[in-house]
């Protein structure tokens, strides 16, 4: 990993040890430049140092915004600390805490150096702050080469504990971001398979993957990973129990996360037009890796609920062996459906999931992720992720949850006047929505998943938007942004 976290007291001492330091500021309606962090701190900065951190910034005429950033040379025989970070944080809330951690981030990215943040006070704010340290410091290469430097982020904070989880939820982060940027010709289903075992070795995980006949029953995913049929789709299914309670699973409310993990998607017979819709496609498989790197998360906050992920994988290839538009899957648990689109093959592998979890798995909870619909983005853009749900209080847990972690979510309608878009003449369903014209498509998709869900509380989330960035822009690099690891994380928190 390209970052180190660590926790530290907010005194001199152990600030004067880092290359640099950084101290967060606003500015009211009136002008006044205050700073936030712990007082005594700022004053014994200000002391050693010899400076006057009011007099120094008045000098950039600061705006205050969120993110602006301003440095300050420093310097002392007894320390090796030779400059100040001063950093916005706009109107002082937690979202402007992370603005302010990419940024300082940013700044010494693939760098061997080492800051000592001293911006935040409250817990949430030095949580928020610590996580968003490592994401801004994110990188990912396949160069040769000596490697980049990796800085090392030491965060002034009484409660070891907060650094603790940022730590946990930020490796994961880093898991996830990990998985999507490896390319398809590394990154097959069985390589999905094989890093769900490599995580969960040594720890409490389990893992189970079926391949070849053992998925004679998964119908959606047998036709679309069968495009591609070396090494094939694969169902990975990882198990998180609490350590105390082995013994009492029965006991624990049980959640069932289903990820789509496309690993990479050319569109199949209805092949991806124009050519530079295909160039991201290795990002497709973002829900699947997601939903692991959650549970790696889980596994060491060990929270009182059994948690099951199930990781849909399979190639979505242009080959002989594709399936065809106007083709008839049954999917798991025996549901018919005509397939009218091949591009649209990620409800086809969430299908089989969902039922394959309604039917053996007796989830309380029932939740699938996924880079689903580019339509999605059409409404909420890349800023929040649609969520669908009929049931009120579930969704209000999912919008608290998303404010809380920082990945937001926006309840969408399932508009149950769409519903007979999806009827087909041959078979139980089609799964497109094609034949109404409805402009809804990321709606009917919904509709088209929730036939499977039986009568389980259960949550859509469609990330296509959020799921990818096109730069290095706030918390998210260029490229997969691990969204939705501390949405799932947090909520299945907030659950125990």
């Amino acid at each position: 990993m390209f970052w180190t976290l660590k926790a530290a007291k907010p005194q001199l001492s152990l600030a004067t040890s880092a290359d640099s330091i950084a101290l967060a500021f606003a500015k009211d309606s009136a002008g006044v430049i205050s700073f936030s962090g712990p007082e005594t701190l700022i004053k014994d900065i200000e002391k050693y140092f010899e400076i006057n951190l009011v007099d120094e910034l008045s000098f950039f005429s600061p705006t205050g915004k969120a993110g602006e950033l301003f440095e300050i040379p420093v310097s002392s025989q007894d320390a090796q600390t030779d400059r100040i970070f001063l950093v916005g944080i706009g109107d002082s809330s937690t979202a402007a805490f992370r603005v302010a951690a990419t940024t300082i981030a940013r700044k010494v990215r693939g760098k061997n150096t080492t800051v000592y943040s001293a911006c935040a006070i409250d817990s949430k704010d030095v949580k928020a702050h610590a996580i968003a340290l490592t994401l801004g410091a994110y990188l990912w290469s396949l160069k040769t080469g000596e490697p980049a430097g990796k800085p090392t982020f030491i965060v002034a904070t009484n409660d070891k504990e907060v650094i603790n989880v940022a730590i946990t939820i930020s490796k994961a982060i880093t898991r996830a971001r990990d998985l999507v940027h490896t390319p398809s010709n590394i990154k097959t289903p069985a390589w999905m398979a094989t890093k769900a075992q490599e995580f969960a070795k040594g720890t409490g995980l389990t893992v189970k993957v079926l391949a070849g006949k053992d998925l004679k029953e998964f119908g959606g995913l047998s036709a679309v990973g069968n495009s591609s049929r070396k090494p094939g789709p694969r169902f990975i299914e990882v198990g998180y129990v609490p350590a105390k309670k082995k013994n009492a699973i029965n006991a624990l409310p049980h959640v069932v996360l289903v990820g789509k993990g496309i690993t990479y998607d050319t569109g199949g017979i209805n092949l991806k037009r124009p050519y530079d819709l295909m160039i991201p496609m290795k990002s497709d498989m973002t829900g699947a890796a997601v939903i692991l790197a959650t549970l790696t998360a889980l596994e060491e906050l060990q929270p009182n609920i059994r948690v099951t992920a199930l990781m849909m994988c399979a190639e979505n290839a242009f080959s002989g062996s594709a399936q065809r538009p106007s083709d008839v899957i049954t999917h798991y648990g025996g549901t018919t459906v005509e397939v009218i689109d091949t591009d649209a093959e990620g409800r086809l592998v969430l299908a089989d999931g969902l039922a394959y979890a309604d039917i053996n798995l007796d989830p309380d909870y029932l939740v699938d992720i996924a880079t689903l619909t580019g339509a999605i983005t059409l409404g909420l853009g890349k800023q929040y992720a649609g969520m669908y749900t009929r049931d009120e209080q579930l969704a209000r847990d999912f919008e608290t949850a998303g404010l809380e972690s920082g990945d937001r979510v926006w309840h969408m309608p399932l508009i149950d006047d769409y519903k007979d878009a999806l009827e087909s003449d041959i078979a139980d369903f089609n799964h497109l929505a094609k034949i109404a014209k409805y402009q809804a498509k990321s709606v009917t998709a919904a509709l088209f998943l929730e036939h499977f869900v039986g009568n389980r509380r259960w949550v859509h989330l469609d990330i296509a938007g959020t799921a990818r960035s096109e730069s290095d822009a706030g918390e998210n690099p260029k490229g997969g942004t691990g969204y939705g690891v501390r949405l799932l994380t947090q909520w299945i928190m907030n659950l125990k």
